[in-house]
């Protein structure tokens, strides 16, 4: 019995340690969430108005730009997969390796291979345990990414994008992309955050068939020195807001998974210690009246045994 006692105060100091632990990393994921959440906020209405200009002067200029030019037969896709660098999140990396793998799934169907690009530890784990290959990763940034981490991503999948028409390119057009999706987590609220797949390239613009409203003013452009020349220009800088408002959302659904999966810990690791503190106590308790019960016992018998000697 007293060992018993001895093991359940052991699993009660182990239990608290992990609460102590888990508790921790709650308060520093809730702390981190607000700046996440300033930064995908403060970041959105840029994205938002770069992409209707690009949009805008994609439709107006009568141009036909690699970016925005619909191929007769795409072949191939390419995929960006926006994970975390840690764990201890619940299911938010699962959740958007799953989604990824439907929309390979989708995309192989339809005929067309896929070249995987991957942030985040997690799918990079992911993918190596399986043996499954991926053109690059990028990685230690998934919970705070800055724009130039952004800059990098654009400028590879620009790149590969283009490689089919820039002859100088280093990428081997056999792998030239027609398309380019990303899979990331948008931030909904802090109880919801949910897998989303967008087309970044080529750039969908609507060819504006239905009249303007009389409040309306559709834009009027100058292009100098060309058209071309402005899309070269814009669209990259389009691709570049576009994943970095992808790794801000995600960043944030980040954190508002882990605040939730350790705040679902800590109150697990509270439930199992007053589980252990109630059973150690039964058990002391049980011990206690097993003890008094032998001295009773052993004080009747030796009484009988002092009247029988008399």
């Amino acid at each position: 019995m007293a060992a018993s006692v001895r093991e359940l105060r052991a699993k009660i100091r182990s239990t608290q340690a992990t609460k102590k632990i888990t508790r921790a990393m709650e308060l520093i994921a809730a702390s981190r969430i607000i700046k996440a959440q300033q930064r995908a906020a403060a970041a959105a209405p840029y994205a938002r108005e770069l992409t209707r200009a690009v949009s805008a002067v994609a439709t107006f200029s009568n141009v036909d730009h690699p970016l925005t030019t619909e191929k007769e037969n795409p072949t191939r896709a390419a995929v960006l997969v926006v994970a975390s660098d840690r764990g201890l999140a619940g299911s938010y990396s699962s959740a958007v390796i799953k989604e990824a793998e439907r929309l390979v799934e989708k995309l192989t169907n339809e005929g067309k291979e896929v070249d995987l690009y991957l942030t985040g530890r997690k799918a990079e784990a992911y993918y190596n345990f399986r043996q499954r290959p991926f053109v690059t990763s990028w990685t230690g940034f998934s919970d705070k990414p800055e724009f130039s981490d952004a800059r990098d991503i654009g400028t590879t999948l620009v790149r590969a994008f283009n490689s089919g028409d820039d002859e100088d390119d280093t990428v081997d057009p056999a792998r030239a992309a027609d398309e380019l999706h990303v899979v990331f987590t948008r931030f909904r609220s802090m109880l919801t955050q949910e897998p989303d797949v967008i087309r970044l390239l080529p750039l969908e613009v609507v060819e504006g068939t239905e009249a303007p409203e009389e409040s309306e003013l559709l834009p009027l452009y100058e292009f100098e020195p060309s058209a071309h020349e402005v899309l070269d220009a814009l669209l990259p800088k389009y691709v570049n807001s576009r994943i970095y408002f992808c790794l801000l959302q995600a960043s944030a659904s980040e954190l508002a998974a882990r605040q939730k999966a350790m705040k679902s810990a800590t109150d697990n690791a509270e439930d199992l210690i007053q589980k252990y503190t109630r059973t150690a106590n039964q058990a002391r308790q049980a011990g206690i009246t097993q003890e008094i019960s032998e001295i009773v016992g052993g004080a009747n018998a030796l009484a009988d045994a002092t009247a029988g000697s008399e």
